[in-house]
Order: C-alpha cells, then sequence, then structure tokens
C-alpha cells in the first residue's frame, strides 16, 4: 500500500461484454492510486460482479472489508437464488446499490448497511449532438420517420427466442404496436446481440426496424442522437443505465418505474402499462439529473464509500 493512502481497493472480475465490463475498466483507469488488480495487496474488495463471488478465495473474503453491489432483485426467482445469496452474505460487510428501487428490495433480506450511489455516465462517450438529420443520413434513416430505441438485449439463457421477461420485450412490442396505431412511420432501432425475440414479434406485426446488431460507443451514442424516442419497459431493473445514457445526449425516453427511473426522469415520463399513452418524455429533467451523475460528482462519493467501509 502506497504511503498515505489508508487502503486500496480489488474489483471482482467478469467478462461478459455487459455494462459492469465497462464500469469495472473505467474505475480502474480513473482511480488508480486507491485501486489495484491484485488481490492480495487490498484490503477491500468490490465484488462489482456479485455473481462471480465464489470465484474468490475464502481467506480473502474472511480477512478483508467487503463491498457487494446488488443491481436488482427479481423477486419471483429470488426462491431460487436465495441460498448463493445468503452463503454470500456471510463475507459481505456492506452493500451498495445503485437505485432506491433496489434498496428498498435489498432492505427485506438484509439488515447489513446499504449504501445508494447511481453508477456514474463518461461524457467523453455519451454527449447530446445537434445534427440530427446528417446522423440519420450516415446510418440510411429517413428524416420523416418516428425513430424508436431498444438497445438492450431481450432473450432469456440459451433460447434465443424465449424472451426476458425482467426486460419486457413483450411489453415493448405491445407498446410500440399501440403507438403505430397513430404513427404509421414508426422506424425501430434496434443494437447488440440477443434480439431474436423482439425481431421475430416486429415482423409479426408488420412494424418497420432497422437492426445494427454490433456497435461500438461512438456509434451507439449517434444512435441515440437520431431517435425520437427512447423506451424502457422492463418489469425489473438495476438500472438500466440507457436512461442515464438518454438524458445525458438529451434523448426523449419514458419508462416503466424501475431502477434509476424515479431518480431520473420526472413523474410525467415513468409509466405503468396501463398507461403508457400518457408518459411523455421531459429531456430538460432528465439531462439536468444525468449530468449530476459525471465521473467528476460521482467518484468521490464513491470514494468516502470505500473510506467508511475501511474505517468501520
Amino acid at each position: 500500500m502506497k504511503k498515505n493512502q489508508d487502503f486500496l481497493i480489488y474489483l471482482n472480475k467478469i467478462s461478459e461484454n455487459w455494462i459492469v465490463d465497462r464500469t469495472r475498466k473505467e474505475w480502474y483507469e480513473n482511480n488508480k492510486s486507491i485501486t489495484t488488480q491484485f488481490i492480495n495487496k487490498s484490503n477491500i474488495i468490490w465484488l462489482i460482479a456479485s455473481w462471480n463471488w465464489a470465484n474468490i478465495k475464502e481467506k480473502n473474503l474472511n480477512n478483508k472489508k467487503v463491498l457487494c453491489s446488488i443491481y436488482h432483485i427479481d423477486e419471483e426467482k429470488f426462491n431460487k437464488e436465495k441460498e448463493n445469496f445468503y452463503l454470500r452474505d456471510k463475507y459481505v460487510n456492506e452493500y451498495h446499490v445503485i437505485s432506491n428501487n433496489t434498496k428498498k428490495q435489498l432492505r427485506k433480506i438484509t439488515d447489513k448497511k446499504i449504501t445508494t450511489l447511481p453508477f456514474w455516465v463518461n461524457q467523453k462517450i455519451w454527449f447530446y449532438i445537434e445534427s440530427k438529420d446528417s446522423l440519420r443520413a450516415k446510418y440510411k434513416l429517413k428524416k420523416d420517420e418516428f425513430l424508436i430505441g431498444s438497445f438492450q438485449r431481450d432473450s432469456e439463457g440459451s433460447d434465443l427466442e424465449k424472451p426476458k421477461l425482467s426486460k419486457g420485450p413483450d411489453q415493448f412490442v405491445d407498446i410500440v404496436s399501440e403507438l403505430n396505431k397513430d404513427k404509421k412511420n414508426i422506424n425501430v432501432i434496434i443494437t447488440g446481440k440477443r434480439r431474436n425475440f423482439l425481431i421475430n414479434e416486429l415482423k409479426k406485426r408488420n412494424i418497420k426496424y432497422s437492426y445494427f446488431e454490433m456497435v461500438n460507443f461512438e456509434k451507439l451514442n449517434e444512435l441515440y442522437n437520431c431517435l425520437d424516442l427512447y423506451i424502457v419497459s422492463s418489469r425489473y431493473e438495476g438500472g438500466p443505465q440507457s436512461i442515464v445514457e438518454c438524458g445525458i445526449t438529451k434523448t426523449p425516453i419514458i419508462s416503466t418505474d424501475v431502477g434509476i427511473a424515479p431518480e431520473i426522469l420526472a413523474r410525467e415520463s415513468i409509466f405503468d402499462m396501463s398507461n403508457f399513452l400518457n408518459a411523455v418524455p421531459n429531456i430538460e429533467e432528465a439531462y439536468s439529473n444525468s449530468k449530476n451523475l459525471s465521473m467528476e460528482k460521482i467518484f468521490p462519493k464513491y470514494i468516502d464509500m470505500f473510506r467508511g467501509l475501511n474505517e468501520s
């Protein structure tokens, strides 16, 4: 451990090409003085990928302070996961969640300290672009189309046809189908892998879509900036980070009442399936709240959380 430094953090590893991989990488790049790649040098273990906790040797879990991040709890599946949760819980000193929705869920099953801190938004990657028309031309998207975004996977496990119901792709299709009755020029913009369910359902309902399977962050930021609307239709969520990414890119967004939606979006932008037609994007409020999650503002709060854990 370096001089004048009272703790070193080790983040457990994951290689799933998911938001947590990116978050882990950004943390290491921006907090080198308090972070180590070697677990033996650390005195705090951050289980940023809590489902991979069993890959860490028990002696390390016993001898170091452990912070465990929980992103969401699927209450319908928790009974199957309960045993693993409490096996891990005996090593955990404190919990971290990224939304108050998840904190309420977690409080039902543990009495340990829980800190709510959203993940940061990297404004070098995600930002507003004014030139909408030229962006649409770049991606061969028509100026007069109403573009609705969906950038998250929608299939469950190895069965690419089975919907991942926690993400609500079935609800997304129902919403778009209803909107399509009035707006005949809808085009659903889809990115990423494992989009089989959504694509098949859109085909069945004769709704146009444009699929960009593999896009880097630069292109994904540009696609956000092409959209007229982004819809989060999930039943359970930790974030999703797309809410913040929409906020910071000034992309109109509506969402179910999941994850960080209440912290970022205006009340009128949050819906349930009985009133989604009444949901209205509030671009300025989402942008203002997302700006507060910049690295410059959020990293010091994370460091305070770790300092408090180290001193406990």
